[in-house]
């Protein structure tokens, strides 16, 4: 019925007056469409493992019902992520996103945790065919990061990294604790949704500062020779952001520009509708009483979500970036 009123709408005389309204709806059509189609796909391949499993009954051939699991099994995965899409239905699900991590207090022990979760989310992101580049990294006093900005660029990117947004707790022996004392780390993450073409953020020059440095983060020769890393202020809101991995200051000044607009369009969608609630439910100080997560190496190991109580014992798999059940839990609850 949707897909008729827009292809209804798509053939009016006046309907490319407004290009932006008009990119939308073709944008509606196209996914409401394709998810039609799927279906379908879908529905017959359900048919014709039917058919092909009375046929398999009658012969008693063993090898041909084990395909029939097997094509199952791919079929109730591909469901799955069709129910997940059905969670992300806001209009900056689809989008790529802009993820921040940000180590708490406590010094190299947080540092280290903060690289922990950015190695974690880097090999979450290659299980998803995410596409990811780091543009901001400042490196622990001794070890580890104190912060580090990536983008993630791939379909519903936002969509689902969105799940990751709050507080994460780490309890473990300290590698770097002589007296091998337990110790517990906290790091933030955050998740903006990235803007692009289709939407306009416009900045004034004069509400910016632009701050021009050197770079301290992996780079070869390049580094530390000249001041292309850029830190831009914007004086109304007071938000900063800075980008130094590419080696033209022109382009991290693009780069910053780019996720400057994306973090005064979350600003705004919060102000007018708290779309993105989450954000602010989990921007409380990094410490106790206040983590989405905790990943416990010792006394016991196990990690846990405290939003939908999902625990798993395989704590290597989950910091090697199988983190999907933990998002899907979320997003399904």
């Amino acid at each position: 019925m949707r897909i008729r009123e827009l292809e209804k709408e798509s053939l009016r005389d006046i309907f490319w007056d407004e290009p932006e309204r008009a990119s939308g709806i073709l944008r509606e059509k196209s996914r409401l469409t394709d998810a039609v189609e799927k279906w379908k796909q879908q529905k017959n391949g359900i048919e014709d493992l039917r058919i092909l499993y009375e046929i398999a009954s009658e012969e008693n051939d063993d090898q041909t019902r084990e395909e029939i699991r097997s094509e199952l099994e791919r079929l109730n995965a591909s469901v799955r992520v069709d129910e997940l899409k059905m969670m992300l239905g806001s209009e900056q699900d689809p989008m790529n996103a802009i993820l921040s991590i940000h180590a708490g207090a406590g010094g190299t022990e947080a540092q280290d945790w903060a690289e922990m979760l950015l190695r974690m989310y880097l090999r979450w992101a290659e299980r998803k065919g995410l596409d990811t580049t780091i543009i901001d990294y400042l490196p622990g006093d001794e070890a580890g990061i104190k912060s580090v900005t990536l983008t993630l660029r791939g379909e519903y990117a936002f969509g689902f990294a969105k799940a990751e947004i709050g507080i994460h707790r780490l309890v473990r022996i300290s590698p770097f604790d002589a007296g091998a004392r337990r110790h517990t780390s906290f790091a933030s993450v955050f998740v903006y949704p990235e803007v692009d073409d289709r939407i306009v953020i416009e900045i004034d020059e004069k509400d910016l500062r632009i701050d021009t440095y050197r770079s301290s983060g992996a780079g070869g020769q390049h580094v530390n020779k000249t001041d292309s890393a850029v830190r831009l202020t914007h004086l109304p809101t007071g938000i900063v952001v800075q980008c130094q991995n590419e080696r033209s200051q022109h382009k991290n000044k693009a780069m910053a520009m780019k996720y400057l607009r994306s973090r005064i369009y979350e600003m705004k969608l919060r102000e007018q509708n708290e779309k993105l609630d989450e954000i602010n439910k989990t921007k409380k100080d990094i410490a106790w009483g206040s983590q989405i997560r905790s990943y416990v190496l010792h006394p016991y190991r196990m990690v846990k979500d405290h939003r939908t109580n999902l625990e798993t014992g395989n704590v290597n798999r989950v910091l090697d970036g199988d983190i999907d059940d933990f998002i899907e839990a979320y997003l399904l609850h």
